[in-house]
């Protein structure tokens, strides 16, 4: 059984007990990949099924053999997006999180010891050795999964990067192991999706019990790097990032963070245009009149990164101040919900379509030898396209991508908002671009709205928090330590400014992802986000910074509405407060839980701010930039 490649990695007494007792798999290329996620086999559409006591043998999913890659489905609509709730902590380490003894009423040890027992079972095993987070700074890792799950543990690859077998380094010691056992999900947990969290002495271990990548190839190696990160003091932000090129050769960088669906993928996208060049900026859901916008030279985007951003110390040496980040990714799990027809966004279009190699799709119709289309959405129910069609793209594709890491000169916060009128108020009332001081920004990334409609995930509707950063969904830890860390951050990199960018709705006007993409011109055509005090207007929501008195790009005027929401006339003073309340009182909800005596005393002064209904100005004098 063993091999060299194998002899290269140092393992525990239980996993190599594991692994003594089945065929390894170490796959040797991106090619032995994609057999292995068809199964090393010719037939061209695939079942990936386990034998379950009481139910017999249950299809988790299908794979389909097509010319542009592997299109898997699910036959359970849950399974197509990740479970808000899925994590849960084993150990005894401090934590906010739900923990298992809480919720399953016991210790985890049996179901870890039941776990391997299972993988001993299985025959055949494939182990794929990664980096957890930047191939420079990356922490070593290992996914040991059942030989039929090819699929998840090539997207794995693709997301993380890999050593093939003969690649491998000598002395490769995991500080990190997944372990994907997807019929647990039936077994132990009712059909949900669960991912356990194991934080032993030196090592992280995962147990992904759900084959859907999202909660565990995706955001379980997000919650590996936010642990390892809580333990060194760094942070891994959820965000995207660009590097523009404007039409006089400046440059300028914008990372994008926020909740999913917040904007991120969409920071790095080129704008959505009308079959005559125009950009629809927005639709009046009241009057159903159109905003349209003219620019024929936008600037040239060059891709930093698509969800997360590693903010590690040993790349903070930036001489002005600003933050320095770089891809904590090898890929990215792109969404495609948007892309309904041809042509709305030609560059991921030809990727898709056309991609250097194969790729794995989900949540994407696939026939057997044909194209996978990224607009035709599998339907969750007849006439219902699943929200969260996804591709697994290698960052090595994507055209102009950057390598290394770069000065962030505006960290941006993205929202999704629902309409709002007098008649409906709600918290659309953030205009295209607001201009937050730090202690502000601070506090958005506490509350971090997950917002609305989000086609992420599986939840329900109206406002919520998606918790500090924006990434506690997927971190192990205490939130306060998480909030410490980004104010930490905030007071590091005096160099880098703030703003505020709704997505979806501007009170009653319809935007979808069109703010952030004109305030992507803006601010780079601008070169920064420095104003004179007569350019700048106090919102009437002390919350949301500074308003601009006027946004022009390339010689056009956005309508002053889509800046100054109270202005609209289907809005309204009235409505616009009334929706300012709404958001007033959730913000005071979420940072209630963060005023424990291990907060940063700076920090519990921000937040006592806001719980007083103060100024403007407290938030800019008491962390002035």
């Amino acid at each position: 059984m063993k091999t060299e490649p194998f002899d290269r990695l140092v393992l525990s007494e239980e996993l190599r007990d594991i692994l003594s007792q089945v065929e390894v798999v170490l796959p040797e290329s991106r090619d032995h990949l994609l057999e292995l996620a068809y199964l090393e086999s010719d037939e061209d559409h695939l079942e990936v099924a386990y034998d379950v006591p009481d139910k017999g043998r249950v299809v988790e999913a299908t794979v389909t053999r097509c010319r542009n890659g592997a299109a898997v489905n699910y036959p359970e609509p849950y399974m197509r997006r990740r479970d808000p709730e899925a994590m849960v902590i084993a150990d005894k380490q401090p934590t906010d999180k739900p923990k298992w003894k809480d919720r399953f009423d016991g210790d985890f040890d049996p179901v870890r010891a039941e776990t391997f027992d299972w993988f001993k079972d299985q025959g055949r095993l494939i182990v794929l050795p990664f980096l957890s987070g930047d191939k420079k700074r990356g922490y070593p890792t290992l996914l040991i999964a059942p030989a039929n799950a090819g699929f998840f543990v090539a997207g794995q690859a693709d997301l993380q990067g890999f050593f093939p077998a003969e690649e491998i380094p000598p002395g490769f010691a995991p500080r990190a192991v997944i372990y994907l056992a997807p019929p647990f999900r039936h077994t132990r947990f009712d059909g949900k999706q669960v991912v356990v969290h194991n934080r032993l002495p030196g090592m992280h271990e995962l147990f992904a019990y759900n084959l859907y990548p999202g909660p565990s190839a995706k955001k379980g190696v997000y919650g590996i790097l936010l642990s390892i990160g809580e333990e060194e003091d760094w942070v891994t932000l959820h965000s995207s990032a660009v590097r523009l090129i404007t039409p006089y050769d400046n440059e300028f960088v914008i990372m994008h963070e926020g909740a999913s669906g917040g904007g991120k993928s969409e920071m790095t996208q080129a704008f959505h245009r009308e079959p005559d060049g125009r950009i629809k900026l927005a639709y009046n859901t009241v009057t159903d009149d159109d905003v349209f916008f003219d620019l024929r030279d936008p600037c040239e985007l060059h891709p930093v990164t698509d969800d997360m951003a590693l903010a590690h110390p040993s790349i903070q040496t930036s001489t002005t101040g600003r933050l320095m980040i770089e891809d904590a990714e090898a890929g990215w799990f792109l969404r495609v919900d948007h892309l309904n027809e041809y042509g709305k966004e030609p560059s991921i279009e030809k990727l898709c379509i056309n991609p250097p190699e194969p790729l794995i799709f989900l949540n994407l119709e696939g026939k057997a030898g044909a194209t996978v289309l990224p607009w035709e959405h599998i339907e969750d129910s007849p006439g219902k396209p699943c929200p969260n069609p996804r591709v697994i793209m290698p960052r090595h594709f994507v055209n102009k991508v950057v390598d290394d890491p770069v000065g962030v000169d505006v960290r941006s916060f993205g929202v999704r908002t629902p309409p709002s009128t007098k008649e409906n108020p709600n918290y659309g009332i953030i205009g295209m671009l607001h201009i937050l001081p730090p202690a502000l920004a601070w506090l958005w990334r506490l509350v971090a709205p997950r917002g609305h409609a989000n086609p992420s995930i599986v939840t329900t509707e109206g406002l919520s928090s998606e918790g500090v950063g924006s990434y506690w969904p997927f971190a192990t830890g205490k939130r306060v330590v998480q909030a410490n860390l980004l104010l930490r951050l905030i007071q590091q990199t005096p160099g880098t400014r703030y703003v505020l960018i709704p997505n979806q709705y501007i009170g009653a006007y319809k935007v979808g992802f069109n703010p952030e993409w004109i305030a992507r011109e803006y601010m780079a055509r601008r070169g920064s986000v420095k104003f004179r005090p007569e350019q700048l207007i106090e919102s009437r929501c002390s919350l949301l910074g500074h308003g601009l008195e006027r946004l022009k790009v390339a010689g056009q005027l956005v309508p002053k509405g889509l800046l100054r929401v109270h202005e609209q006339i289907e809005v309204g003073r009235d409505g616009y407060d009334a929706g300012a309340k709404i958001l007033t009182d959730f913000f005071k909800q979420e940072l209630k839980q963060f005023r424990v005596k291990e907060l940063d005393p700076l920090g519990k002064a921000i937040i006592d701010i806001c719980l007083s209904d103060g100024s403007l100005n407290d938030y800019t004098n008491i962390l002035p930039r």
